[in-house]
């Protein structure tokens, strides 16, 4: 290869390379309220330069249900009390966890130009 094409060809990667383009990025939460996310030594990422999906956050669903309680008992041995169950059925809403905590393990998406990053995952533990 000459030495021209060589040249040419490390003057387009390295302008590629200086565009940040899209890249996956790992992290530790290092606080809640407000959001930081620490990448390494020298970057640590505000708030302001993270957006979360579902998956890193708590947030509601609706949910149709339609069976039977399990069996309870309680009570003085009163009629009142004794062994039932009872039908749990329509649209309920319930609150999925699955919020960040300081410590988490956290995959990030940089998006081009670095200055904003999507919270996409965190590590199972």
């Amino acid at each position: 290869m000459s030495d021209i094409i060589r040249a040419l060809r490390k003057v387009v990667l390295d302008a590629v390379n200086a565009q940040k383009l899209t890249d996956i990025v790992y992290g530790t939460v290092e606080s809640i309220a407000p959001l930081k996310v620490r990448v390494d030594q020298k970057l640590l990422l505000e708030q302001e330069q993270l957006k979360l999906t579902r998956a890193v956050m708590d947030y509601e669903v609706d949910m149709t249900v339609d069976h039977l309680t399990e069996n309870r008992t309680g009570g003085s041995g009163d009629a009142a009390y004794a062994s039932h169950n009872h039908e749990y059925k329509g649209r309920k809403k319930f609150l999925i966890h699955n919020g960040l905590i300081i410590g988490d393990k956290v995959t990030m998406i940089r998006a081009h130009g670095g200055q904003q990053y999507l919270i996409i995952d965190k590590e199972v533990v």
